[in-house]
């Protein structure tokens, strides 16, 4: 039978352990065409010796050491080492005898596969392939969570002094230890993916990290893809078996933002992974158990999608254990000020300016003004006015404030093409607020394109 890698490129390392001297010398010449390292032994005892000096990925481990002796015993005591010294290492057992009991044994303490002798090298090969790319994605899941701790040094929730907001962290306080999925609601800008932070750090997830999805920019066709990984081959461009969003934050928290966003056909997939608690990766027949804390949010009305047929009422009770619903910010005025504070004293180290604070006509202008961007809204009017103010207070001036004016009307009247496609995607939405996919074909555009502009003009 030929052998169906001869292109696949040599990684990895794999140590071989058998006592049968013969097999050794056949297997070297096998594997050096497919690993960068092949390292051989027939006595078990070099192991730990060997793991020390070496970044060890696969383990082709011989069941039974000693003449006359078939029980796989001594399999199962070095395959117990391996995975004590280091639980990534994946172990591919190796046996003359075929045995069904052995190879499930074998399997539910820790081995990836389960190969015979005499072996077929095609078998072999692929059996150790996959072992190796299991290996390999265990490595991308650590190297990605340790790049997303470090990504974590963010400001803290500013809870602020209104009765509202009191009110709300008593409820965060209640259920941040708990694993109770979370749905958290609010117009755009109010601080929705602060909040889910807030609550991981406060969980007894903090250890693990938090991975956020904007559910809007996930495309259709790769949605399965970044959720639930792929498997090298799954499509055209799947060149490496690829971890998904699930498999990333295992044993941390999801975040899911803008789950009003997710097509109605896909509802039911994200569904069926929330109820299992296992996601199969495209291409894959293979079952991965997960174990996250789920908090998702939006700024649609999605009790009011559930009556229109656009969102699944199963999935909202899955999703929506405990609902926080974030107040706006021209809701709790005593709260703007400190907010601008904190925002001023970020920006004015960043562009290292000698700004003390506001005067008080730019405090009672901070406090009048309506804020239909909320914080989002505040953070750039205050970045703005630190760039532009030439004084050691921020002054009236320099928040280029239109006091006086509601929230913007849809009309006809405007000067600039921006302006004219702000208005008609505000007038769309108008129309149809809780179905997308119709205002981006009342448009001509994709639901992808809407939801970028959406999210640019901060509609």
């Amino acid at each position: 039978m030929s052998i169906k890698y001869n292109n696949m490129k040599k990684e990895g390392t794999i140590l071989v352990v058998d006592d049968n001297k013969s097999i050794l010398s056949a297997l070297e010449i096998l594997l050096a065409k497919y690993f960068e390292k092949v390292i051989l032994i027939s006595d078990p005892n070099q192991i730990n010796t060997l793991f020390r000096k070496n970044e060890i990925d696969v383990v082709l481990l011989d069941m039974n050491f000693w003449t006359g002796v078939n029980t796989g015993n001594e399999g199962f005591y070095w395959l117990s080492r391996i995975k004590n010294i280091s639980s990534e290492v994946q172990v591919v057992l190796f046996t003359a005898y075929a045995d069904v009991d052995l190879a499930v044994r074998g399997i539910k303490e820790g081995a990836a596969d389960f190969v015979v002798k005499p072996w077929d090298n095609d078998k072999l090969i692929a059996s150790l392939q996959n072992a190796y790319n299991l290996r390999k994605s265990h490595k991308e899941l650590k190297y990605i969570k340790e790049i997303r701790k470090e990504l974590y040094d963010q400001p803290k929730m500013y809870w602020g002094e209104s009765e509202s907001m009191k009110q709300l962290r008593e409820t965060v306080d209640k259920v941040a230890n708990t694993d109770a999925n979370i749905l958290i609601t609010g117009e755009n800008g109010t601080g929705k993916e602060m909040l889910a932070r807030e609550i991981h750090n406060a969980s007894s997830r903090s250890s693990e990290i938090m991975v956020a999805v904007d559910m809007g920019a996930v495309t259709e066709s790769l949605f399965e893809s970044e959720l639930f990984g792929h498997v090298k081959g799954a499509y055209t461009d799947a060149h490496n078996d690829r971890a998904g969003k699930f498999e990333v934050a295992n044993r941390g928290t999801l975040f899911l933002d803008e789950i009003g966003n997710l097509p109605y056909h896909l509802q039911s997939k994200l569904l069926t992974v929330i109820q299992s608690n296992r996601i199969v990766r495209v291409g894959s027949n293979i079952p991965i158990d997960i174990d996250i804390r789920l908090i998702c949010a939006t700024n649609c009305n999605i009790y009011q999608m559930v009556k229109n047929g656009t969102f699944r009422e199963d999935l909202l009770y899955r999703i929506n254990t405990i609902h926080i619903d974030i107040p706006p910010l021209r809701q709790r005025k005593e709260d703007i000020v400190p907010l601008a504070e904190i925002f001023l004293g970020v920006y004015v180290k960043k562009y290292g300016k000698s700004i003390s604070g506001f005067d008080a006509g730019a405090q009672e202008q901070l406090k009048e003004y309506e804020w239909f961007g909320n914080i989002r809204e505040l953070q750039h009017t205050i970045e703005k006015a630190v760039i532009m103010c030439d004084g050691h207070k921020i002054d009236t001036q320099s928040l280029f404030l239109k006091m006086g004016t509601s929230k913007p009307a849809l009309t006809d009247n405007f000067t600039t093409i921006e302006q004219m496609e702000r208005q008609m995607i505000e007038k769309a939405v108008s129309q149809n607020p809780n179905n997308l996919s119709s205002v981006a074909q009342q448009l001509g555009i994709t639901r992808q394109t809407l939801y970028n502009k959406i999210k640019k003009y901060g509609i």
